[in-house]
């Protein structure tokens, strides 16, 4: 290996050790805070008077906020830089989170609800744009799904710790458990944005952890990276905005995305209902535990998948196939007669989502750079996160119209099987150096994205 080479894999060592478990844990608390009305319905909405419609409705309209201001969030991110954005987005989120622990009718939960999306908009897109200016796309892919692990995390462990404040907290401060939970795990926000505010570097140059030699080899791989993709990325917003391929990247997204999120707001009410179709009664914290399960495996089999998928180079199945998987057994888990065959084909469709999710952000980097990244990263995640607000209302919606989750389940695999047959269709485009595969970045005849 040449000097320069080994110079920018100590410097890689370094980025990750330094950001991937820190950004790890910031979202692990960002996706608590957002789907933790899970379950805090389960005893919320007897309190509230809410029935499905309603509390899918509350559940999705935190993403009205979110998508409004999405773009508009990824760009001031670009522009102000990321150490100060994101520190902005977590304080503020955090505040409407503890929020939400004072809600005393349906409409103030429906308006917080919206308050948080918009305090949280930009998050996502914003560490995603932060990670592209920092790691090459060959080790991209593999360092992603090292901090996307947060996600199932945050569930695996939200779930039976969300449900042991319920149940043994409540009464606390004289409030009911529920909102124990809501204003206990809304503070670390508010402290990781703080602790945000001195941690975070903004762009390998300033790095004064960093040698000077190894500042110097990263910056000079980002920067011939960016070069080799510039005549097929899109550098303008506005272009990236319109343009087809990255719409396409978003309705891909849309799909895996509905998946996360209808087994994320609904996971605690299916276990739930093992009571009624299988004669089983579960406490809370049983609920929890069990909920915990798919999740757990969805987070060890995401981290060997991404590692998978960065050895051998290969994207557009490592996408494809997880999401058809997902979204083929979801369905099948209705017509089971056994609540661990049942456990079993949702933990295939967990498997399926969350090994899907860090190998689609390999595709946007690959046609946007520069302003254009920061635009089309957030309106593919904007895009996507439309599902967030969809998958909850038409689940509750379809369980208070048919008395089950069945018709709402069957849209989920419907959604997901159709979002990994678009993948499967990606066209992959050269491999660049390290193995890594350009997909879909144009031909020369092709011109740039949103030509």
């Amino acid at each position: 290996m040449t000097e320069a080479g080994t110079l920018r894999r100590s410097a890689l060592r370094k980025v990750a050790r330094r950001f991937i478990p820190f950004l790890g844990l910031v979202y692990f608390v960002n996706y608590l805070d957002r789907t933790n009305i899970g379950f805090a319905k389960l005893t919320m909405s007897a309190d509230l008077g809410l029935t499905e419609t309603m509390f899918g409705l509350a559940s999705g309209l935190f993403f009205i906020g979110y998508l409004l201001f999405e773009v508009p969030s990824n760009l001031a991110l670009h522009r102000f830089g990321a150490r100060r954005w994101i520190a902005r987005i977590m304080v503020t989120w955090g505040l409407c989170a503890m929020l939400l622990a004072f809600v005393q009718s349906s409409g103030q939960l429906y308006a917080v609800r919206v308050l948080l999306g918009i305090a949280e908009a930009g998050f996502f897109p914003g560490i995603m744009l932060f990670l592209t200016w920092w790691l090459p796309r060959a080790e991209r892919v593999r360092l992603i799904g090292v901090f996307l692990v947060a996600i199932p995390l945050s569930s695996a462990v939200g779930a039976p710790l969300s449900t042991a404040i319920i149940t043994y907290l409540d009464g606390f401060l004289g409030l009911e458990g529920w909102r124990v939970m809501f204003l206990l795990e809304g503070v670390p926000a508010v402290v990781l944005g703080v602790i945000c505010w001195f941690y975070l570097t903004d762009r390998p140059q300033d790095a004064a952890w960093l040698t000077p030699d190894e500042r110097r080899a990263l910056t000079a791989a980002l920067e011939a990276e960016r070069a080799e993709l510039a005549p097929a990325a899109e550098g303008s917003p506005w272009r990236a905005l319109l343009s087809g391929k990255v719409l396409a990247l978003g309705g891909i997204y849309f799909g895996v995305v509905y998946g996360l999120y209808a087994l994320s707001f609904f996971g605690p009410t299916m276990v739930a209902g093992f009571s009624e179709r299988f004669d089983t009664e579960f406490s809370l914290v049983q609920t929890g535990a069990i909920v915990a399960v798919p999740f757990v495996a969805g987070a060890i089999a995401m981290v060997l998948w991404s590692r998978h998928s960065d050895r051998t180079g290969e994207r557009r199945w490592h996408l494809a196939g997880p999401a058809v998987a997902g979204g083929l057994t979801i369905p099948v888990a209705l017509y089971v007669d056994s609540p661990y065959a049942v456990m079993l084909l949702v933990t295939v469709t967990a498997i399926g989502i969350f090994c899907a999710l860090p190998v689609f952000w390999h595709f946007p980097p690959t046609v946007l750079t520069s302003a254009g990244a920061a635009a089309g990263i957030a309106l593919i995640n904007t895009l996507g996160n439309a599902s967030g607000f969809l998958a909850p209302y038409v689940t509750g919606w379809a369980r208070d119209a048919t008395g089950d989750l069945d018709t709402g389940l069957w849209i989920v695999g419907i959604v997901m099987v159709a979002s990994g047959v678009s993948a499967a269709v990606l066209r992959e485009g050269p491999r660049a150096k390290g193995g890594d595969t350009a997909a879909l970045a144009p031909s020369a005849s092709e011109g740039a994205v949103g030509s």
